[in-house]
């Protein structure tokens, strides 16, 4: 960690990558001294409530990581900063988002867990805008004029006040995972628990951690005489958003062979949680998380090799699995390498639904652009996978095909989840 006495006495001097939290209330003039150099600057987790009106100055500033301070606005200097492509503002107070506050090079923008309740007409100004992360917020409606926004990839509604999406939203070109579950016309109000027992957690015995998330934390356990897994989510509302969407969709899912099982829900004082099977630990991470680089595509280990054969199978099991949910009126909004865990079979199963939504209350048009979208986080997972595959064979001219088809621009042209498992 960086500090503000080592900037002081010049000691960072030439560092491209710097981060204070120091519960600073005033932005440090010193930081400007850093201008020629400073690509990075993590200022989360202090007491900010402004930018100077000379922030600009850092003519080099690529990243910008303001989450968790006292923001109650966009400040307006950001649009100046010729070469800022990240901003987040995850977890301050903002309300106040006036128009042409951003810099039209923004690929990256997290106001997750803020009190917004309208955005900009100028949104549809970032074209070259990826990557949207909106969850836990107060928006009633989205501006028309982000259809312009053709590059988005990746959009987090979820946990907002929406009566409605747009058709546009779902006809943008790049789109791949979207997630906007917990708003007016689709939170979860009660659970949906016909097909899955309830159990009490004084009735289960939990042991060590062995995961944590955005929503919960997973626990091994000891249930009936057998250990399985327990997920607890963390509170009334998530980054991802409502733990109880995110829990009927769990149970909405019900049963398929790659999908992680889930044995019963629990709900004990105001907490919720399921039990579930417990991977066998044979099973390890498909891929990893994407990265600042990557933005939205996933990552590999340098030492990662899939061979064609292990890339068929896993997109097989895939196709089926996606087709399961869209049969059960359900999108998984995070179709991903990491989200996904493999054992030596080549045996897939596949979690983690904290951006699952319920599509019933869409309309069947929209339901179907839903399909179409998911496709494309498929055909992106086949084409990341063949990343690490060194083979040269008609099997890998066949994959590249079929990922090209499911990332299609023109969303009508791509494969249904029928054809492409008919493809595959």
């Amino acid at each position: 960690m960086n500090t503000l006495t080592k900037l002081r006495t010049g000691a960072l001097t030439g560092v491209s990558h710097l981060q204070l939290a120091e519960n600073l209330t005033d932005f440090p003039e010193e930081i400007f001294t850093l201008a020629d150099t400073l690509e990075v600057l993590d200022l989360s987790n202090n007491q900010l409530s402004d930018l100077p009106a000379n922030f600009a100055k850092l003519t080099k500033l690529k990243r910008l990581f303001l989450s968790f301070n006292q923001f109650q606005h966009i400040p307006r200097v950001l649009s100046q900063c010729p070469e800022l492509i990240m901003i987040a503002f995850k977890g301050n107070q903002i309300t106040e988002f006036s128009e042409h506050s951003l810099p039209q090079s923004t690929q990256w923008l997290i106001l997750t867990d803020n009190q917004l309740t309208q955005l900009p007409d100028s949104m549809g100004e970032l074209t070259k805008l990826k990557k949207l992360a909106l969850a836990g917020n107060q928006l009633t409606h989205l501006p028309v004029t982000m259809q312009n926004c053709t590059a988005l990839e990746l959009v987090r509604l979820s946990a907002n006040t929406l009566t409605q999406l747009d058709d546009w939203l779902f006809e943008l070109p790049k789109l791949t995972w979207l997630a906007f579950a917990g708003n007016e016309f689709n939170r979860s109000q009660q659970l949906n628990h016909e097909l899955f027992p309830r159990t009490p957690l004084t009735e289960i015995e939990l042991d060590k951690i062995i995961g944590q998330g955005a929503s919960g934390i997973i626990h091994s356990a000891q249930w009936q005489n057998s250990t399985i897994a327990v997920k607890l989510f963390k509170g009334a509302i998530t980054s991802d958003g409502y733990p109880l969407d995110e829990v009927n969709c769990c149970l909405q899912a019900q049963l398929h062979p790659n999908l992680i099982k889930v044995l019963a829900y629990i709900e004990h004082n105001e907490q919720l949680g399921l039990a579930m099977e417990l991977i066998d630990p044979s099973y390890v991470n498909l891929g990893l998380p994407p990265s600042l680089e990557t933005c939205t595509r996933d990552t590999f280990k340098d030492d990662c090799h899939y061979s064609t054969a292990t890339i068929y199978a896993i997109a097989k099991q895939l196709v089926s699995t996606v087709a399961h949910l869209h049969q059960h009126t359900l999108s998984h909004g995070d179709i991903y390498a990491h989200n996904i865990m493999i054992n030596e079979n080549d045996e897939i199963v596949f979690g983690d639904f904290g951006a699952a939504t319920n599509l019933v209350t869409l309309s069947n048009y929209q339901q179907q652009q839903m399909q179409r979208i998911e496709v494309r986080a498929i055909g992106c997972l086949i084409d990341d996978l063949l990343s690490t595959c060194n083979e040269q064979s008609a099997e890998v001219i066949h994959l590249q095909h079929i990922a090209k088809q499911c990332m299609n621009e023109d969303i009508a042209q791509r494969p249904t989840l029928k054809n492409l498992a008919d493809c595959l």
